[in-house]
């Protein structure tokens, strides 16, 4: 890795800092002798253990200096600015005497203009910022602590010039836990080579309410898939070593928990969950990130469980993650949700209150600006808090620096930050992510198009919709380069053998900016004349291309009154079904395309479209990656992580339901419109019946499921062979099928193949009445398929 001047004189200005120990020696710690003081610092030195190094730093720090290391700036970001909006030093002195923490998003200048205005910087001028930043934590702070930058990944660095990829709904639905580690190792090197060591991702909250705006941020229904999803994303964020290596990050594992599911579908409502349910469905995919990988840092949520508010969870955050999983790493609170303890949930009467309670609960670390924390230097001096938890909380954060390499390398360097950040290499695995994202719903044969040979005959073609001219990206966004929506993507595919008609068919809202509060919907009156216009255009095409779905507005995090973002219908928004129904009308053969953040219930669509595709936002290649399914360059193979309802009456749904559930309903049907794993091909696959290496097996022994798949058709395609368990009597009720293994598999035409899936008592266990995790004796089916339906199965025993 290159270094810029700034780097080079690291040295230098550490030697200088370590210079800056004995001065006020009255407040530095009494147990270190005087002349330990004059010598160099262990703490400086880079060969020593970690462990060693954080408690000779902590040692000297005061008081004060071991709370700021619990705090963090954001809002206040003008208070160290000029009126140039330029770093001032001797104001983030004056404002933070005791040095800082963390550094919320140097990317961004939030609060500079405004609390409501984020204002991102350049890759220039980001780095300059964290390394004017770091020369002021090394050279102007009594011990010269590096700070800890973050900022947010969750399918791309949220920045200027960043890769975009698919949002995290939409890389679940590829079922390639190695394709995840591949971008999640992209997004670390973007973002480490501006100066950034921790990201605030992945999200493995298990969604199951399809109104919950947040839905698209997460990997699915399923807690075996979301936590096999999560630990290559933080494989690919962290890599497996202690210490971060060149190009890695600290990833964030959030919301701990029950986000996923909160009442009436609306973010941070409460989470009426039992424990058993918490422990079946929820804690799994926390517990095998924690328990599998070097995980840096755990955030809670912002939801209540059972009348406690998770940053105030010590069962939750200090009982559980860190007692029975062994997390070793920093919590760190979700941005003001300590405060939210006195200002939304009202279990704490005042900010000093909800930072007592949170810190004794289990949190480390106050984001995003530290308002609560601030005050706990006071509760020390009055007994509210121990200094042992002010020490292991300074401890966990200054462990997240050192193994960072931030005393040696707090540097980061513009001509790295060029070289790595949407290089060819990033752009192509953009546009490979998103072709393994598309799933393809429905499809009655029209589907390959034919490429369009140009002469006399060439076909006319209509790309419709408000999602047809705009690549749209997905919540928490960076800003690509380039960004190619289906539109264009269409354009450069058929280039001039075929005619294309483009048409805005109706608008969805008149601002599609995920950042802004209000969401206003376009005018039905405009939205009509639209259709109208639209028809004509399409009245003489050969097909109809028609893109329908959200806008980043219609579905998103609800993040205050203020700025809304669930939705309690499942339908479309706006008048987009008048626009399908029009079009529909001429009689014209047509492929309805979705781009959105949730599941919508387009039953009618499903049944006269004559081709379906899920899109989910497809980051900045999206549009040429559905050029290529639409023309068969590319055989989609993606599969839903989502159950889809028909309407919001059948909520809650998911797959894995109990026995007992959906009896029937009077006039209507409880069937999905589409289930959970559903995703269809260009080709065909025939998946053999599951063949067990034995058909008994001890409580803690392993069996081994062979099973063979073949592709059938005429294509090269991907089929994802998806391994289901169920208990078939148990002692409490257990769900119908349970998802425990996966495998995605390219077969040539006629290719076969035999899988090999290894199950062992992790597969089987139960939390019985009791809540005791056991493995019970009895007959299993274990079941194999393409979807969560469409199943073979064998019975597997174990012996008692």
């Amino acid at each position: 890795m290159r270094f810029s001047a700034f780097a080079r004189n690291s040295g230098i200005m550490l030697a200088a800092a370590a210079a800056l120990v004995p001065l006020g020696a009255a407040s530095v710690t009494a147990q270190q002798p005087a002349a330990q003081r004059h010598d160099t610092p262990l703490y400086r030195d880079a060969k020593a253990p970690v462990e060693a190094r954080v408690e000779d730093l902590l040692g000297r720090m005061t008081l004060e200096e071991k709370v700021a290391q619990l705090l963090a700036v954001w809002q206040n970001k003008p208070e160290i600015l000029d009126a140039n909006l330029q770093f001032d030093a001797a104001k983030m002195s004056a404002r933070y005497p005791n040095g800082l923490g963390q550094f919320t998003r140097p990317s961004d200048v939030k609060g500079a203009f405004s609390p409501r205005v984020v204002a991102r910087h350049t890759a220039e001028q980001s780095v300059k910022l964290a390394n004017e930043l770091q020369h002021w934590a090394i050279e102007k702070t009594r011990l010269g602590i590096p700070l800890l930058f973050h900022e947010e990944g969750l399918h791309g660095f949220a920045a200027i010039g960043a890769t975009s990829f698919p949002q995290a709904i939409g890389l679940a639905s590829t079922w390639d836990p190695a394709l995840m580690r591949e971008i999640n190792a992209v997004i670390a090197r973007e973002i480490r080579a501006r100066g950034v060591h921790l990201v605030l991702s992945p999200v493995v909250d298990v969604a199951r309410d399809p109104r919950w705006g947040r839905i698209e941020e997460t990997f699915g229904e399923d807690p075996y898939l979301a936590g096999e999803m999560g630990v290559a994303a933080v494989e690919g964020l962290q890599g497996s070593s202690d210490n971060l290596a060149p190009g890695k990050v600290f990833a964030t594992l959030k919301h701990l928990t029950g986000h996923g599911q909160p009442e009436s579908g609306t973010n941070v409502g409460p989470a009426q969950i039992s424990e058993r349910v918490l422990r079946e469905n929820f804690f799994p995919p926390f517990e095998e990130v924690v328990r599998r990988t070097k995980i840096g840092a755990v955030m809670p949520s912002y939801n209540e469980i059972d009348g406690v508010p998770s940053h105030a969870n010590t069962w939750l955050l200090t009982d559980v993650l860190r007692g029975e999983w062994g997390f070793k790493g920093a919590i760190i609170s979700d941005y003001s949700a300590i405060d939210d303890l006195t200002n939304l949930h009202k279990v704490a009467a005042s900010l000093e209150d909800a930072a007592v309670m949170s810190l004794n609960a289990g949190v480390d670390s106050d984001m995003p600006d530290g308002l609560s924390f601030a005050s706990l230097t006071k509760a020390v001096r009055e007994g509210r808090v121990s200094q042992a938890r002010i020490d292991d909380a300074t401890r966990k954060m200054l462990t997240l620096k050192f193994r960072a390499g931030l005393f040696e390398k707090p540097f980061a360097d513009i001509a790295e930050a060029r070289a790595v950040t949407n290089n060819a290499e990033a752009r192509a695995l953009a546009l490979k992510a998103a072709q393994r994202s598309i799933i393809l719903l429905k499809n009655d044969g029209m589907l390959p198009l034919a490429m369009p040979k140009g002469g006399a005959a060439r076909p006319t073609i209509a790309v419709i919709g408000p999602s047809a001219a705009v690549a749209r990206l997905g919540g928490y966004y960076g800003e690509p380069p380039v960004k190619v929506s289906i539109l264009d993507g269409i354009k450069a595919k058929v280039g001039k053998n075929a005619d294309i008609v483009f048409a805005q068919g109706v608008k969805i809202t008149e601002n599609d900016d995920w950042w802004a509060d209000e969401v206003k919907l376009s005018d039905p009156a405009e939205n009509r004349r639209l259709i109208a216009e639209a028809v004509e255009a399409a009245r003489n095409v050969d097909q109809i291309i028609l893109t329908l779905g959200d806008t980043e507005q219609t579905s998103r995090e609800g993040w205050a009154k203020s700025h809304l973002g669930d939705r309690p219908s499942l339908d479309l928004v706006g008048e987009q079904q008048e626009l399908f129904d029009a079009l529909k009308a001429l009689g014209k053969p047509i492929t309805v395309i979705l781009i959105n953040g949730r599941p919508a219930s387009t039953v009618k669509i499903a049944e006269q479209a004559n081709a379906l595709i899920e899109g989910w936002y497809l980051g900045e290649q999206g549009g040429n990656a559905v050029a290529d399914v639409l023309f068969g360059d590319v055989n989609p193979g993606g599969k839903l992580t989502l159950t889809i309802p028909r309407s919001v009456g059948q909520l809650p749904m998911f797959y894995n339901a109990k026995p007992s559930a959906r009896r029937g309903y009077l006039f209507d049907t409880v069937d999905p419109l589409f289930p959970f794993g559903h995703g269809l091909s260009y080709t065909s696959f025939d998946i053999g019946a599951p063949q067990l290496s034995q058909a008994r097996i001890a409580p803690n022994g392993t069996v081994r499921v062979s099973v063979a798949v073949r592709n059938t058709g005429k294509r090269t395609g991907d089929e994802t062979v998806q391994l289901y368990v169920r208990d078939k009597i148990s002692s409490v009720t257990r769900p119908l099928k349970e998802l425990k293994g996966f495998e995605r598999v390219t077969l040539k035409p006629g290719e076969s193949r035999t899988l090999n899936f290894t199950l062992d008592e992790r597969a089987f266990r139960m939390w019985n009445d009791k809540m005791k995790r056991v493995v019970e004796p009895g007959e299993f089916d274990i079941m194999v398929g393409p979807n969560s339906v469409d199943l073979k199965s064998v019975t597997l025993t174990i012996a008692g």
